[in-house]
């Protein structure tokens, strides 16, 4: 029915969005699938583990295959299934963010002239599927550093990088949500978070209306 995706840099905020748009969904007698990048399958999650661990020396080009290894077990073995027997699919990080991490944070591919195979890897990984809306929850780098130094865990591999890292990234996922205004709805990461909730609520009740109709 509706593939949904949020994104964000870590500390952003998004994951609790993406419980609390779970919890209204299923309030509303809706069924959504919920998964997250990388991860949701058998395949997926050993990825996850692996680009996950801090004592494993991962090249920025292994990890971005990687992640569209595991996006593509993912795309196939859940999404795709889920979609086509109508339900909605909520995915906690999807292609957008090998763009921002791998392909700007890693310097894996640097700039729009550059990136051109990244977007085919991406139509290939997930079999050409696309979000109808990607929820990206904006935040700076140092918010979200601060943010995550509050955790009670302590950082894994890829929370690890650098502000300056971070601050790629962020840029990154800002020429995305320019490039592609109709498709990303910005939101303000230090809003309060039953504020940012709302705005996402609106927005997919939009979405489901226009869904129902064929509008």
């Amino acid at each position: 029915m509706l593939l949904i995706s949020f994104e964000g840099i870590d500390g952003s905020g998004k994951s609790t969005q993406v419980e609390l748009l779970r919890e209204y969904l299923v309030d509303a007698g809706y069924q959504p699938l919920i998964v997250r990048e990388p991860g949701g399958t058998d395949l997926s999650e050993r990825v996850r583990t692996l680009l996950l661990d801090e004592d494993v020396d991962i090249e920025p080009m292994a990890e971005l295959l990687l992640f569209s290894a595991a996006r593509a077990q993912l795309s196939r073995e859940k999404i795709r299934p889920a979609l086509e027997a109508g339900r909605i699919v909520i995915c906690d990080r999807f292609y957008d963010s090998s763009t921002a991490y791998q392909g700007a944070g890693r310097d894996v591919a640097v700039s729009e002239v550059d990136n051109g195979w990244l977007k085919e890897l991406h139509r290939r990984a997930t079999g050409g599927l696309v979000p109808d809306r990607t929820y990206l929850v904006e935040v700076d780098a140092q918010t979200a550093l601060d943010r995550r130094s509050s955790q009670r865990t302590g950082p894994d591999r890829m929370e690890g990088a650098p502000e300056s890292f971070y601050t790629r990234v962020a840029s990154a996922y800002d020429i995305l949500a320019r490039n592609e205004p109709e498709r990303f709805l910005r939101l303000d990461g230090e809003d309060s978070i039953s504020g940012i909730q709302g705005k996402i609520r609106a927005d997919v009740d939009r979405l489901l209306d226009s869904a129902r109709t064929g509008a």
